[in-house]
């Protein structure tokens, strides 16, 4: 008994370790916002300062940081939402359905998970050039309609989580293919959609080399855009950077800890389902 509670104890020791040093960086990052570039370049920072409305002032006086917010937002939300259903449909499809040449098929989708999307940017550039996509939000976001990762987890998902059984009855119930998916089988996929929406929300906000390219206007650019922009007349000014680094990583954290339940809900209803 007295070894289960040393053993308790020491794991609990290790896991409050683990997690202090995954919250030192976000300290750190709010208690750099709050002082002068001064202090920053030259001091190791424990304490709060109290400059933070002094950098938050020259923050959008350099860049309109709020109108970046809403059109992050308005591309990261809608480029998630087309990533995860699709990518849980193509998954899906591959998992349940048969067709000639399937495994060929995913073994390609899985073979461009290996080329870096940077070897195609001047591609994808004159691409967009012709289509007259480009100082538009199209090239941000129609490309999240096909993720290769996303369909390889979606489909390794459906082939352990998603019954034929039930696919099956709900044919018998009149359902549609389409019906049958949207109703039956995403409830279904509730936890891998969760995972992949974080990968792809946070892939999504923290893009930079995407819209530095295809936006032109400064009132259309993204925050990791706007806030590398963030200089003063001869040096990059930290304290205002700061303040937009910390501006734009609240609504991660927001969405990592509303979707994190969303998976462990799952889980545990599936197990308590086995």
């Amino acid at each position: 008994m007295h070894k289960q509670n040393f053993s308790k104890i020491i794991i609990y020791c290790f896991l409050i370790v683990v997690a202090l040093m995954c919250l030192v960086p976000f300290y750190s990052m709010f208690i750099t916002s709050t002082h002068t570039n001064s202090d920053i370049a030259r001091k190791l920072l424990l304490l709060p300062g109290d400059q933070f409305f002094e950098n938050y002032n020259r923050l959008i006086g350099t860049v309109n940081i709020w109108r970046g917010f809403i059109n992050t937002t308005f591309i990261t939300v809608t480029a998630t939402v087309l990533n995860v259903y699709f990518a849980a449909l193509a998954g899906y499809g591959f998992s349940k359905y048969h067709f000639r040449f399937k495994n060929v098929l995913f073994l390609f989708v899985l073979g461009t998970m290996m080329i870096p999307g940077q070897l195609g940017i001047i591609g994808f550039y004159r691409l967009m050039e012709t289509f007259h996509m480009l100082d538009t939000y199209w090239p941000l976001i129609l490309p999240a309609i096909s993720n290769a990762f996303g369909i390889f987890l979606m489909r390794q998902f459906a082939d352990s989580s998603v019954p034929m059984e039930v696919i099956e009855s709900a044919r018998m119930d009149g359902y549609g293919e389409i019906q049958l998916f949207n109703r039956i089988v995403l409830p279904m996929m509730s936890p891998a959609i969760a995972t992949l929406g974080i990968f792809a929300f946070i892939g999504k906000w923290n893009d930079f080399l995407t819209p530095l390219i295809v936006l032109f206007d400064n009132d259309k650019q993204t925050l990791p855009v706007m806030i590398a922009s963030v200089k003063s007349q001869f040096s990059s000014d930290f304290g205002a950077q700061y303040v937009g680094i910390v501006i734009s990583v609240v609504p991660i954290l927001i969405f990592f800890s509303f979707m994190s339940k969303r998976i462990i809900s799952g889980v545990a209803a599936g197990a308590v389902k086995g």
